[in-house]
């Protein structure tokens, strides 16, 4: 939907420059690695339409203004679908960032489960099939055995409810955070350094981190249930109890893997 409402996405910026030398060079974060994906693909043709525009904004009933919904329904805000030849490039992908972090991890003497980047759903339903996993191979059940890093990347989904502001990567860490198994830690975290709308990448979980949020009186499933796990994102201070007016610092604004 944004490529058609904007003047430069979907190939618009292409349009503007077209009289020049047009040379594009993408860092990826997104599943696949599509260039009409990425940033919206302002540099090359785009194969969607006002329609499919318009479908999105009835399906998940956003509030525009009546002017632009006519405009696409007129088909008055397409997007180029045919550009002139120029140079375009993927320089840097999410399994870049995967393949540096699976190194890494084989240099410290660690076995890896390689996931792929290509990961997607609920952040709290794949939080759980992970944190099951991690307990199998705790439990010597797994198809690797421990120390291990079990690493993946993707691009998780947030169901928003009540007043929580969501965020795929904070999401995926509280859930992990309620199901790891004792001394296992955990890193969710986006390469393009932001988690939906918090100001941080994701967040860490430590194997106190459940046992501190409860005594502190956080219990995950409160947070869960409004979308609201990136204020339950640590670490909290000590002087803060239950009730108190409080603000918790986030806890990554890099990031080194996909999620």
């Amino acid at each position: 939907m944004r490529k058609h409402l904007s003047r430069l996405k979907g190939g618009r910026l292409a349009l503007a420059a077209q009289h020049t030398r047009l040379v594009t060079l993408m860092i990826s974060d997104v599943v696949g690695d599509d260039p009409a994906v990425i940033a919206s693909g302002p540099t090359v043709a785009d194969p969607t339409t006002c329609a499919a525009a318009l479908a999105v904004l009835e399906r998940y009933r956003v509030l525009l203004p009546q002017r632009i919904r006519d405009d696409l329904a007129r088909g008055l805000l397409e997007t180029p679908k045919h550009l002139p030849p120029s140079d375009v490039a993927v320089i840097a992908r999410p399994r870049d960032a995967l393949d540096t972090a699976k190194r890494l991890a084989q240099a410290a003497g660690l076995a890896v489960l390689d996931l792929g980047d290509r990961c997607e759903g609920f952040a709290g339903t794949v939080a759980q099939q992970h944190a099951d996993l991690a307990g199998r191979i705790a439990a010597g059940q797994g198809p690797v055995a421990p120390p291990c890093l079990i690493l993946s990347g993707g691009e998780l989904t947030v169901r928003v409810v009540g007043a929580g502001r969501g965020g795929p990567n904070t999401e995926y860490a509280l859930g992990l955070a309620a199901g790891l198994p004792p001394g296992a830690w955990a890193i969710a975290a986006d390469t393009d350094g932001t988690d939906g709308t918090a100001d941080a990448a994701g967040a860490i979980v430590r194997p106190d981190t459940l046992s501190r949020a409860l005594a502190l009186g956080l219990r995950p499933a409160d947070f869960q249930a409004r979308s609201d796990s990136a204020a339950f994102s640590g670490p909290w201070p000590t002087w803060w109890k239950p009730g108190r007016p409080h603000k918790r610092q986030r806890l990554s604004r890099n990031s080194h893997t996909g999620q």
